[in-house]
């Protein structure tokens, strides 16, 4: 294991991999231009009321179990949480509402309800998202996916299996009759920031991970994730420099030699873990010499996934009819969509996502009171836009769509607010146009086109977030460490 290892940026990515090289044995710093980790998973605390500014869903915890164990510690120790029941409630524009749970009996009784005639396709379809799953998590999730040897776990008849030649769209579709389950599944495709109208209905494997597998809420919420990584990387003896910005990394003869920060120093080392955007990190960090001019345009012309339009809003009153995940449907999911991506401006008539995490942790608010996070899908940053105005009058539209929709007084109940905007997710984090996910999956195999967790042509640098391979998520972000420190390993 080489002596000296450097990691950029302390999201979940980075904040994995400084562990686990630390863990074995590596001298390790970790620089980061923000004064906290987490990167896009941060909390917020003003007025009596916390929020999660970040993930808002906890999926898949034997990976960051397993994380915890390799550097000899039990998570448990630092971490616990719980399942939701019911994981989300439903709102449809016509009024049909449901709850959502990972007992499927239960779920079932729900859509007996309004759409009786998809009751058996409904579980069915968890069958089929499962068998995607298995399929597909040993050769793509849990594989660096980087040399020609690392296909031999992919079976010829399972690819042929996977639905990659169809859209999500079209395999929902043709599985519901009722357009309330059709809407549900499609949803789950903006996970990782794409479209169900474009990306792979391999992507139909995201439903199993939060229903068959289990969707689950961190107490004191999920940034205690951020906090409890950054403990252990501080117990295994990882030196953090935060308001740190990295100017450029320092590159001789194919080899990353340290890297240079906004105040001029420069820091060397024999290893580099790069948590920064992994569009940022090619276009912006390493010298332009040492990449092919086509890899550049590439990162240029990638599209990104979708960003998110953020309302933190601290409200005197509760709602007797929202849970601890509650979505809003729109009325023309497709047309959503195509806002977003194609005419990459904020959806006319949205999905809104609300989390009330003060239903399940009263603590989050003050007696009788919410901690509502809502967030919107939207396109990712062009020169067009213009933020400053569009934060006003969409916060303003967000707010009166929500009282239409059963949210009564919300605007007069408004004690604490906050906007967080795509122009802002560029500013804070680097990330790609303001992207929340890396790259879209808005083309047949771009979900497993993501850049590896080694940058080819250098020796010692890897890179790792939800940028990279696999995805973005918490658990996924989590697994790009676990991949890039296999490619060490083979090293």
């Amino acid at each position: 294991m080489p002596e000296k290892a450097i990691v950029i940026g302390a999201g979940l990515g980075g904040l994995s991999a400084a562990c686990l090289l630390a863990a074995r044995g590596c001298r390790v710093e970790l620089f980061e231009k923000n004064g906290s980790p987490g990167g896009k998973m941060q909390q917020i605390e003003e007025k009596g009321y916390r929020f999660d500014t970040g993930p808002s869903l906890f999926t898949m915890p034997f990976i960051l179990e397993k994380l915890f164990k390799e550097c000899g510690k039990d998570i448990r120790q630092y971490l616990c949480w719980r399942e939701l029941d019911p994981l989300c409630r439903y709102f449809y524009k016509d009024g049909v509402q449901f709850d959502n749970y990972s007992d499927r009996g239960k779920t079932a009784e729900e859509i007996e309800s309004f759409a009786p005639e998809d009751a058996l396709a409904y579980s069915n379809f968890l069958d089929y998202s499962e068998e995607l799953y298995d399929r597909t998590a040993g050769p793509f999730l849990f594989n660096p996916l980087y040399n020609f040897s690392d296909l031999k776990h992919l079976k010829l008849s399972d690819f042929l299996k996977i639905d990659a030649f169809s859209t999500v769209s079209e395999k929902v579709d043709s599985t519901f009759q009722s357009p309330y389950l059709r809407q549900f599944f499609k949803r789950f495709t903006t996970y990782n920031g794409s479209s169900p109208y474009q990306a792979p209905a391999t992507l139909n494997v995201i439903p199993h991970v939060e229903l068959n597998q289990g969707g689950y809420y961190v107490l004191d919420g999920l940034y205690q994730i951020a906090l409890a990584l950054q403990e252990l990387a501080n117990e295994l003896g990882v030196f953090f420099h935060y308001n740190t910005p990295v100017e450029s990394i320092a590159v001789e003869n194919g080899r990353v030699s340290g890297l240079k920060t906004a105040d001029g120093s420069f820091s060397p080392c024999d290893l580099l873990f790069a948590n920064s955007d992994a569009s940022d990190t090619i276009l912006n960090l390493i010298p332009e010499h040492t990449i092919p001019a086509s890899k550049k345009k590439k990162h240029k012309t990638i599209e990104p996934s979708c960003s998110g339009f953020v309302m933190l809003l601290g409200c005197r009153d509760q709602w007797d009819q929202l849970k601890h995940h509650n979505i809003f449907f729109s009325a023309d999911y497709r047309r959503e969509f195509s806002d977003i991506f194609e005419r990459q401006q904020m959806p006319e008539d949205p999905t809104i996502y609300v989390a009330n995490t003060s239903y399940t942790d009263p603590t989050h608010a003050p007696v009788n009171s919410s901690n509502l996070f809502i967030l919107v899908n939207a396109p990712y940053v062009t020169e067009s836009q213009d933020w400053e105005t569009i934060r006003t009058s969409y916060s303003d539209f967000l707010i009166n769509e929500l009282e239409e929709r059963g949210l009564s007084g919300l605007r007069e109940s408004i004690e604490y607010s906050e906007l967080i905007t795509p122009d802002q997710f560029l500013s804070r984090y680097g990330s790609n146009k303001g992207s929340i996910y890396g790259t879209s999956s808005n083309s047949r195999f771009a979900a497993f086109l993501r850049p590896r967790n080694k940058m080819r042509g250098f020796r010692n640098l890897y890179l790792v977030g939800g940028s990279t391979h696999p995805g973005g998520g918490i658990p996924l972000v989590i697994q790009s460490a676990f991949n890039a420190m296999e490619l060490l390993e083979r090293e």
